[in-house]
């Protein structure tokens, strides 16, 4: 009989992609609606990444210039798009209730 491994892990990333795209809108940079909802609570633990980034790319300042023009908290802007970033390539946050809540 055949080794079909590598198909099944083909339909199955095809399967997570499917789902990922199901629970989003057309738009892969539109924040998800379990996203906001973390991000909106006041009871939100909250941990510090640290990346090297380009400088090249103006992060920092864009950042913000985005926190003046929309009033979105530094760190917010940076996990909203990551997590739009991430989810959009097909890694959704495992939440459950405790990762969630916590």
């Amino acid at each position: 009989m055949p080794d079909l491994s590598h198909h099944a892990r083909q339909l199955r990333a095809v399967a997570d992609a499917i789902e990922t795209l199901s629970d989003s809108t057309n738009d892969p940079l539109a924040s998800h609606p379990d996203t906001l909802e973390i991000i909106n609570s006041r009871y939100t633990s909250r941990g510090q990444i640290n990346y090297a980034v380009p400088d090249a790319l103006q992060l920092q300042r864009r950042i913000r210039r985005c926190h003046a023009d929309h009033g979105i908290q530094h760190g917010d802007i940076v996990a909203l798009a990551l997590d739009a970033f991430l989810r959009a390539r097909g890694y959704p946050p495992d939440l459950t209730p405790s990762a969630a809540g916590a």
